[in-house]
C-alpha cells in the first residue's frame, strides 16, 4: 500500500490502482485517489493501451495452433495488398517487420479511427522505413495489420473473437473494448502546475488491435495467470511459452530487456519478469508476471505521464516474491518407471566432460553437467520411438537417442552426433575416431 500511496502522490495522479495476483488470482489490491471518497478499486475500469498488443497476439498464435496459418507465412499470403505482406506473421507480433513505429499524422491515439478508415491510411506511403526481419523497431501499425490478419481469417471482427476466444474462457468480464462504468476518466497533468484537464477517449477504429482495451487490475491478475501457465481453453502452456522467448536481438546496449511475440521481457532485481506496459492520452498502465514465482503485478493510473506505472508493479511483484516467496511443489516418486529408461541414469561422459543423467517425472530425462559450466537440457520422451527432444538451452529441439548394441545392451548416447559414454572415451563404444589402442597414460620420470 506505500508503494501504491507513493507512486499516486510523487506521480501526481489523480488516481492509482494496484494489485497483487497469485497463480490467476487477485489476491490483494489497493489505491489512492486525489479525491478521497471516491477511491477506485480493483474492479474499476481504465484503459491499458498496449497491454491490448498481448491479447492480439494470442488471437494470433490460437489460429497457428489451429492450423490456419503458419509464422513464417508472409503476411501477404493471408492479407493480401497491404504493401508491407513480405514481412512475416512471426515479425509483425515481435516488432521484427520494419514497420514504422505510428501511422502518419494527425496523431493516432488522440483522433477517433474514422480519420484512417483503411489499412493503407494506417501505414502511409512510407510504411517500412527499415529492413525486414532486421531489427527490432516496436510498431503500432504492425499491431494493426494483425488484427486485421485475425479478421480476415476469422470473419469476424477482432473485438468479437477476442471475446469469444479469450475473455469469455478466462472470465475476464470486466475487460471491453468500450468503456463499461464503472470506469475512470482520462486526465492530463499540467508538468509546472497541480492543475489538470481531461483527455479525449475515441474508438481507434482499426487500430484497436493495438491499444484499444479497458481493463481492471482484477482481471488482468487473471491474464497475468494465463500468461504464466496457459490454458487449454485459450492457449496451451507450450505455446505461451513459445510468446515468451525472445524473438530478436534487442537494440545494442539494451541487454535487460527483450520481446518475445506480443510480451515485453525484462530483467528486474535479477528476477525475469514477463507482460507489457500501455499508455494512452489520460491512461498509463503496467503488467507484469514472474513465471518462477507466479505471482503477477498491476499498476493502472488514469494520467497522460507522471507515475511509472511499469515501475510499479514491478516493485508489486518483488515486494510479495521476497516476503512470501513461493512454496516448492512436494517431491512425489513416480509411479512408474520403465527399466530401460532407468538404467539411462547417472554419470555420462562427453569426451572427457563429465555429466549426470536423471529420470524425471513426466517421461523425461534431465542432462546437466557435473563440474564447472556447461550444455544442460530437459528432454521429452518422443511417442515414436526410444529416443526424446530437447526442451531448452543449447540442445532444444535437437534429439537424444539410444544406441544399443546387439545384445540390447546401451552403447551410447547420440546427442546431436555428439556421443556420450559411460567412461571417458569408454573402448567399448563406438566413439567417432576411435580410441587410442594404448588407453590412458601417465608422464613417465
Amino acid at each position: 500500500m506505500h508503494r501504491v500511496a507513493v507512486a499516486q502522490a510523487e506521480g501526481r495522479a489523480p488516481s492509482l490502482v494496484g494489485a497483487v495476483g497469485r497463480d490467476g488470482r487477485c489476491l490483494w489490491s489497493g489505491a489512492r485517489s486525489c479525491v478521497v471518497d471516491e477511491v477506485p478499486d480493483a474492479e474499476t475500469q481504465y484503459r491499458v493501451g498496449s497491454i491490448t498488443k498481448t491479447f492480439t497476439a494470442v488471437l494470433v498464435m490460437r489460429l497457428r495452433d489451429e492450423g490456419r496459418l503458419d509464422l513464417g507465412d508472409p503476411l501477404e499470403k493471408h492479407l493480401p495488398g497491404t504493401g508491407v505482406g513480405e514481412a512475416t506473421v512471426a515479425q509483425l507480433l515481435g516488432h521484427s517487420a520494419g514497420l514504422a513505429a505510428e501511422s502518419p499524422s494527425p496523431w493516432w491515439e488522440r483522433t477517433p479511427g474514422t480519420v484512417r478508415p483503411r489499412l493503407r491510411d494506417v501505414l502511409g506511403d512510407r510504411p517500412l522505413p527499415h529492413p525486414v526481419g532486421r531489427r527490432h523497431h516496436y510498431s503500432n501499425p504492425g499491431y494493426t495489420l494483425l488484427g486485421s490478419l485475425v479478421e480476415a481469417v476469422r470473419g469476424e471482427p477482432w473485438e468479437a473473437v477476442l471475446r469469444q476466444e479469450i475473455l469469455e474462457p478466462l472470465g475476464m468480464h470486466r475487460t471491453s473494448a468500450q468503456p463499461q462504468a464503472p470506469h475512470a476518466g482520462g486526465w492530463a497533468v499540467h508538468p509546472w502546475a497541480d492543475v489538470m484537464m481531461p483527455e479525449p477517449a475515441h474508438d481507434l477504429g482499426l487500430m484497436a488491435a493495438a491499444g484499444q482495451l479497458w481493463s481492471t487490475a482484477s482481471d488482468l491478475c487473471r491474464f497475468g495467470g494465463f500468461l504464466a501457465d496457459g490454458d487449454e481453453r485459450v492457449l496451451s502452456a507450450d505455446s505461451v511459452r513459445e510468446m515468451r522467448r525472445p524473438s530478436v536481438p534487442p537494440e545494442s546496449g539494451d541487454w535487460e530487456s527483450g520481446y518475445g511475440l506480443g510480451l515485453q521481457l525484462v530483467r528486474r532485481a535479477g528476477r525475469t519478469l514477463i507482460g507489457h506496459s500501455g499508455s494512452l492520452p489520460g491512461f498509463i498502465a503496467g503488467l507484469w508476471v514472474s513465471v518462477e514465482e507466479g505471482v503477477t503485478g498491476v499498476a493502472l493510473a488514469n494520467a497522460t505521464s507522471g507515475p511509472l506505472t511499469v515501475a510499479v508493479a514491478g516493485d508489486l511483484v518483488g515486494i510479495v516474491a521476497d516476503a512470501e516467496p513461493r512454496f516448492p511443489e512436494r517431491w512425489r516418486p513416480m509411479p512408474e518407471v520403465d527399466p530401460s529408461v532407468l538404467e539411462l541414469a547417472g554419470p555420462w561422459y562427453w569426451g572427457t566432460h563429465a555429466f549426470g543423467l536423471k529420470v524425471v517425472a513426466d517421461h523425461g530425462l534431465e542432462l546437466y553437467p557435473l563440474k564447472g559450466g556447461g550444455r544442460g537440457a530437459r528432454f521429452r520422451a518422443e511417442a515414436s520411438g526410444p529416443a526424446w527432444v530437447g526442451l531448452d538451452g543449447y540442445y532444444a529441439g535437437e534429439t537424444l537417442t539410444v544406441v544399443r548394441r546387439n545384445d540390447g545392451t546401451v552403447d551410447h548416447l547420440d546427442l546431436g552426433s555428439f556421443v556420450f559414454t559411460r567412461e571417458p572415451y569408454d573402448p567399448a563404444a563406438e566413439v567417432p575416431g576411435g580410441v587410442d589402442a594404448v588407453g590412458w597414460r601417465g608422464l613417465p620420470r
